[in-house]
């Protein structure tokens, strides 16, 4: 257990949950990949990498000649990391840090990659503002955030359940530095520090019971819910409830959950 290092803990039920987490997104993590130009040879910056899913597999697109600088604030997660690039002879730097002692030398960089980064820090312009200086001209940033977190739902609708769900997204929106939605702000950022944005998506997922993709919002409700009882944002009663509804919504074979609305952003420092 860590103090302040994420707002969901860095735990072991956790650390599964984010594995889990990474195989939902991994097919859009590497469109994205694509999208950036990412390939042999070059120095990526895997910006609040945890514990590394995607650190591991970028190594593996820069091969030998390459280099994956992974940077995260949870000592926990960066030796979870170091251990597989040691295991696997991996070309990773890792660096325990907040994205404001951060240090990148100038133009070192050919692309950066964060995913849920920007979101839980106070000063996104200011982060993105030093990556850009230790991007190479031609650089590529591949940014993929939260778009609007109040997408989440269910149906059919359950009470107890939506009644969470809104506990949650107070949490995030109140509770914490930075703004759950901050992808909607990504393409004006990159525009007022004189970036190119080169292509927006939306990402969006449907689960179904039977899907993979339910086990992402299914654990992270299972996880998180029960956190909130400490904070005050619900009771313990209302946890149960809301759970038991998420049990029975799991047992429809027509129940669906609409995840929270993702975006992403491709930029290129000219």
């Amino acid at each position: 257990m860590e103090e302040n290092a994420y707002i969901l803990g860095t735990e072991q039920a956790e650390l599964h949950r984010l594995g889990l987490q990474h195989q939902v997104w991994s097919s859009e993590a590497r469109r994205g990949w694509e999208l950036g130009g990412f390939g042999p040879g070059q120095t990526l910056l895997d910006l609040g990498c945890g514990p590394g899913f995607c650190t591991t597999e970028l190594a593996y697109i820069v091969a030998q000649t390459g280099k994956v600088i992974g940077v995260d604030l949870s000592p926990n997660y960066v030796t979870t990391l170091r251990k597989q690039a040691e295991l696997h002879a991996l070309p990773i730097e890792l660096r325990t840090c907040s994205f404001d002692e951060m240090e990148l030398a100038p133009n070192s960089l050919d692309g950066m990659y964060c995913r849920w980064a920007l979101a839980w820090v106070p000063n996104p312009e200011e982060v993105l503002a030093k990556v850009q200086a230790a991007l190479k001209p031609g650089g590529r940033m591949v940014i993929q955030e939260y778009f609007d977190w109040t997408t989440f739902q269910t149906e059919p609708p359950l009470p107890h359940l939506k009644k969470g769900i809104a506990a949650v997204y107070r949490s995030m929106k109140h509770g914490q530095p930075g703004d759950i939605d901050v992808g909607r702000r990504i393409p004006a950022i990159a525009e007022a520090l004189g970036l190119k944005v080169l292509n927006v998506r939306s990402m969006s997922k449907l689960a179904r019971p039977t899907d993979l993709t339910w086990e992402w919002p299914y654990s992270f409700l299972n996880i998180y819910l029960p956190k909130l009882v400490e904070r005050g944002l619900i009771t313990e009663e209302e946890v149960e409830n809301a759970l038991a509804d998420l049990q029975a919504l799991t047992a429809m074979p027509q129940g669906m959950i609409l995840c929270p609305m993702m975006m992403e952003v491709v930029v290129e420092k000219t």
